[in-house]
């Protein structure tokens, strides 16, 4: 309890909040490289994962590659990409682990999401003459959706708990505040930035949890549009 308590205090210590180490500098840094970094996977692999989706080929060669990435630790990739040339380019490494990371995710749940669109919907679609985009677009993508939502909130929530690491090779993010910690072998301190990384990752959680309850009927309204 004494800990628990120690940590509380050092939360509610308006020193703590306020200058390039205080927490709310952190926190800007931690959301701001984790939107960098799922904005990055999104790009990369949703594009691929909605077209070998479409096409119905390729899609899991594709999702087996990605997921190799799950099998190596996301710190042993950022300190092997700190011992090559990029390790001279401040949060390259960090940046590109994270999107290794976070590509598994996105890339298997838009596949998933394509190819479970009921096929007599498709064979409907094609019936009437659309051509393969408007098909994408139309109809499988808004019936996909709640797949590739979850899919980008799996990556987000992972990277909000796994930017942490960004501290390890100098960067900022709450991080910063752990290991301050560890170096001042304060627990109370690595608690408090635990708990900070926590409550970020369950806000995000909520966010996306609020966004997926929103968007079936978005992509009901696109259908009937």
């Amino acid at each position: 309890m004494t800990t628990l308590t120690d940590s509380w205090h050092w939360l509610t210590d308006p020193a703590h909040w306020a200058g390039d180490n205080g927490i709310w500098h952190r926190l800007l840094q931690h959301l701001v490289l984790t939107v960098v970094c799922l904005v990055i996977s999104c790009l990369i692999a949703l594009p691929v994962a909605l077209v070998l989706g479409h096409l119905g080929k390729g899609g899991a060669l594709a999702v087996n590659i990605s997921n190799i990435g799950r099998a190596v630790p996301t710190f042993a990739v950022l300190v092997l990409l700190l011992l090559t040339p990029l390790g001279q380019f401040g949060e390259g490494p960090t940046v590109v682990a994270l999107v290794l990371f976070a590509v598994p995710p996105l890339l298997t749940n838009a596949y998933v999401g394509m190819r479970e669109v009921d096929r007599d919907v498709v064979g409907a679609a094609r019936g009437m003459g659309m051509t393969g985009g408007q098909m994408l677009w139309r109809v499988e993508l808004p019936l996909a959706m709640p797949l590739v939502l979850n899919g980008v909130r799996i990556a987000a929530v992972q990277l909000v708990a796994t930017a942490t690491i960004a501290a390890l090779a100098g960067g900022g993010g709450l991080g910063r505040i752990i290991t301050a910690g560890f170096n001042l072998a304060s627990t109370p301190q690595v608690v408090a930035g635990a708990f900070l990384v926590a409550v970020f990752a369950l806000l995000v959680e909520a966010v996306f949890e609020i966004t997926e309850r929103v968007v079936p009927g978005w992509a009901r309204g696109r259908r009937a549009g």
